[in-house]
């Protein structure tokens, strides 16, 4: 299997896209914000956006060298690319969709994404899920040597984001086509991703597992888009080899972490434990707030206690009796704290 090599500097709208990455036999994900530059990283893999400068590879061929003037035309790049909103034919069947990407392989793909018994049916009569799945079959019938999806889940609802989730991590993994996923969700990146990398105004602030984005976040925005509570502070040298972080509300709070200065402590919602009183435990660190809100997720509540907010069960959280405007104190140990430097 051959390798994608990638390399692009390309103006965009108020920053320049400036990039550099290498696919094996993975998924990437490249995670950010709306216009941070991640579907501008697609289109010129596909050949729909020529830049400024780059260079693509795929093994021991050239797709793109801007210095040396070559750019191949989309159709002789060997991608698969499934768009935003799938870009089905309206006015063709799902076969005769799924034949625009190559005729060869229909049979075995209506089979393959259970959509045998919709190859008659038009886009517009097909759910959210079933489009999807039409359209990673077009995207496959090319046979392609590079996967490209283009916020695969953004277009489906909540329940059936959470199945199609499932079934294109199993295709994925399956597959092991170099593969470059955009999404502005870290969930669904974490859940279809072997290595993600998190993009801002056209660069890549850090790229890595998403357990070690998580345990070991490069800048408080990696934090917080990762999902964490982040709170500002200045840390310097505390008693028994801990660090001392003096919250920009006068509080205090301390992590494992040795890092000195401005910080942001990054602590994620599960990690935090609520009580009434204080409790006697190995946590160091209390804060104290009154309960703002409190959401429901299935068997999992979220609770919004002053500026943190925390993730626990149903049970716990029955069990507390909780409610908004009342005291509580919000707990967490000093190696669940992560200090990132600000600038």
């Amino acid at each position: 299997m051959d390798t994608l090599d990638l390399t692009l500097d390309h103006p965009l709208r108020s920053f320049r896209l400036s990039v550099a990455a290498t696919l094996g036999r993975e998924t990437l994900a490249l995670v950010g914000p709306s216009g941070a530059g991640k579907s501008s990283v697609l289109r010129a893999i596909a050949g729909l956006l020529g830049p400024e400068r780059g260079r693509i590879e795929l093994g021991e061929e050239t797709w793109l060298d801007t210095d040396a003037g070559v750019d191949l035309p989309p159709e002789r790049r060997s991608v698969g690319l499934v768009f935003q909103e799938y870009a089905l034919f309206p006015h063709l069947n799902v076969r005769r969709n799924v034949a625009f990407g190559g005729r060869e392989r229909v049979d075995e793909l209506l089979e393959r994404f259970r959509i045998s018994h919709l190859a008659h049916a038009r886009p517009g009569d097909l759910s959210g899920g079933e489009r999807q799945r039409v359209a990673l079959a077009r995207a496959l019938a090319r046979d392609p040597s590079v996967l490209l999806l283009d916020e695969p889940l953004s277009a489906l609802d909540a329940h059936t984001r959470n199945v199609v989730r499932g079934e294109l991590a199993e295709l994925l993994a399956e597959l092991r086509l170099p593969t470059l996923l955009v999404t502005h969700d870290f969930e669904d990146a974490a859940a279809l991703a072997d290595r993600v990398g998190v993009i801002v105004d056209g660069r890549i602030l850090q790229v890595g597992s998403a357990g070690d984005l998580l345990a070991a976040p490069a800048d408080a925005f990696v934090a917080s888009f990762t999902g964490a509570n982040l709170l500002h502070g200045t840390a310097r040298p505390g008693l028994n080899g801990l660090t001392e972080v003096v919250l920009d509300d006068a509080r205090l709070a301390y992590s494992t972490d040795e890092v000195g200065g401005r910080v942001g402590l990054a602590v994620y919602p599960w990690e935090i434990a609520l009580a009434r009183t204080e409790p006697a435990d190995s946590a160091v660190n209390h804060l104290r707030g009154d309960v703002r809100s409190l959401v429901a997720l299935g068997n999992r509540v979220r609770v919004r206690v002053g500026p943190l907010t925390a993730e626990i069960t149903a049970a716990s959280a029955e069990r507390l009796a909780l409610r908004e405007g009342e005291p509580v104190v919000a707990s967490f140990k000093a190696t669940a704290a992560r200090l990132v430097p600000l600038a």
